[in-house]
């Protein structure tokens, strides 16, 4: 598994539609969390070995009503 951390910026009023939509929709998405800063939420998602980044990011996330921008987050090692 590979875990990535996406920001989302959303248009204005649609923060919470968004979230709900992720959760919903795209099963790789595990958490949304609201945030401060220039962007609106994080999202934590979990991909299969080998599935493309770049793929899931702009045709599943990008594509949500009310998402205006992104930036994605790739991790290397979780210590816990």
């Amino acid at each position: 598994m590979q875990t990535i951390f996406v920001m989302v910026k959303c248009e204005l009023g649609r923060a919470y539609d968004v979230a709900a939509d992720a959760v919903e929709r795209i099963e790789q998405v595990s958490e949304v969390h609201s945030v401060s800063g220039q962007y609106d939420l994080m999202m934590k998602c979990y991909l299969a070995e080998g599935e493309d980044i770049g793929h899931f990011v702009v045709n599943k996330l990008q594509t949500i009503p009310g998402v205006k921008d992104t930036f994605t987050i790739i991790t290397f090692k979780a210590f816990s």
